[in-house]
């Protein structure tokens, strides 16, 4: 996640720790290379223009703090303007009150895959959504929502086959109504660009349901193209908010710093992957710390705290206080972590890991844990010290993987033993870490 932004702002604070004090000079200097990474991310040219000025205008009016270094302060300044500019005032994600949500955004930028995920995000805090498929023009729309639908445990109102837009969506009203649901998402037809017909049909569908949030779904990676279709959107249906797609991609973040700036509206959700989970909430300030490479812990526990399970969390503690600590255990770690997400994407959410160009790790090694443990006896998960050198031949063999990869994990399980020895020996709770050793 924008892994060239954040590499060109990280030699910048480099340079910036150098500063003896800040002047017009040198902020004049680290402002030409502000500009020229804003302007390589794609952000809009009329955006870092008035960016920029912020930030001159707030550096130089600056008290320089005893505490801190210049750079640094400059910095705090240039993290402080990002996240305004990103934020939209309070944060305006689905409440209960928003029961009736339209989809907005141009074909191919995420929109029914997105009408599935938020789908998702409400049933986990147990509110029931009905899904309508309005995207009469798309092949297969259709049918991908109602399958979406299936995969996370929603409804979808399809309509009758000869049926126009406008008509679904007023069914689709009635269905919510009577099903008593809380909440009802409309995907629209999108289009490979603006035309007339598509605006039409859409803006029908608005005064048809009387939406109480419509939401324009854009491309992140298709930088200021994204703003231009977000403007237009905006003037036909004065859309709530933006949704971000594709963030996991390689996207440059012109989209992400531009769109809320141009239109005045709010960027709500961001989707970060292919999984139906895959959809966070946009806080303006965390994203402003990924952007500048100081990382996003706050996003990172509550992952591990969305995914982890707490009863397994605190068994695997008695264990280990017990010195029980087994195979079984290890893989249960594993697949915990797993279901975080990519191990890249995880730790992109690091500070200081944007200074690790082409960082990337290989997902496929967890599969291969998985593989060598599955390989093993009863007998040897619960009891390792057992595994002599035949045994891991036979495990290499029965798992596809080399004896080096045996012998490498073994090394890795018993590092892990003795470093959860260790910490169960300090005061006070110990740490939710999962995937020890890993």
């Amino acid at each position: 996640m924008f892994d060239e932004l954040t590499l060109k702002f990280g030699r910048l604070f480099k340079n910036l720790r150098g500063y003896g004090r800040l002047s017009e000079k040198n902020i004049e200097d680290a402002l030409r290379d502000v500009r020229l990474a804003l302007l390589e991310a794609d952000v809009n040219y009329h955006v870092v223009r008035e960016f920029i000025e912020s930030v001159k205008q707030k550096a130089l009016g600056e008290k320089v703090l005893s505490s801190i270094s210049p750079g640094q302060q400059f910095i705090k300044v240039l993290f402080d303007e990002l996240a305004k500019f990103l934020s939209g005032g309070e944060n305006e994600e689905v409440l209960p009150e928003d029961r009736i949500i339209l989809m907005a955004g141009l074909q191919g930028s995420g929109k029914t895959t997105t009408c599935g995920k938020l789908g998702r995000m409400l049933k986990n805090k147990n509110r029931k959504t009905l899904l309508a498929a309005c995207d009469i023009h798309r092949p297969a729309a259709v049918e991908q929502l109602i399958q979406l639908g299936r995969i996370n445990g929603l409804d979808v109102y399809s309509g009758k086959k000869q049926g126009n837009a406008v008509d679904i969506a007023r069914d689709s009203l009635s269905v919510f109504r009577e099903g008593k649901y809380d909440h009802l998402i409309i995907d629209s037809a999108g289009r490979m660009h603006i035309d007339d017909a598509m605006m039409d049909e859409i803006v029908e569908i608005k005064k048809e349901v009387i939406p109480s949030k419509i939401y324009f779904v854009a491309d992140s990676c298709t930088g200021q193209d994204a703003v231009l279709s977000a403007e237009s959107f905006h003037k036909a249906l004065d859309f709530s908010g933006v949704i971000l797609t594709k963030l996991d991609g390689d996207t440059r973040g012109g989209a992400a710093i531009s769109i809320r700036h141009v239109t005045g509206k709010p960027v709500v959700y961001a989707g970060t992957g292919e999984k139906s989970g895959d959809l966070e909430i946009f806080y303006p300030e965390r994203m402003a710390s990924r952007i500048l490479g100081m990382g996003d812990v706050v996003t990172l526990v509550e992952k591990a705290r969305d995914s982890l399970d707490r009863e397994e969390a605190e068994n695997l503690l008695k264990k280990i206080k017990k010195q029980e600590f087994n195979f079984n255990d290890f893989l249960k770690q594993v697949k915990q972590l797993k279901k975080m997400g990519s191990l890249t994407d995880l730790l992109g959410y690091l500070p200081g890991a944007g200074k690790l160009k082409g960082l990337n790790v290989d997902d496929s090694e967890l599969t291969r844990i998985e593989a060598i443990v599955s390989s093993m006896t009863a007998k040897e998960r619960n009891n390792p010290s057992v595994i002599n050198g035949s045994r891991r031949k036979r495990i290499a063999a029965g798992s596809g993987t080399t004896l080096q990869d045996v012998n490498s994990l073994m090394k890795r399980f018993e590092m892990s033993g003795k470093m959860l020895k260790k910490l169960t020996q300090f005061k006070g709770k110990m740490p939710d870490i999962p995937g020890f050793g890993l």
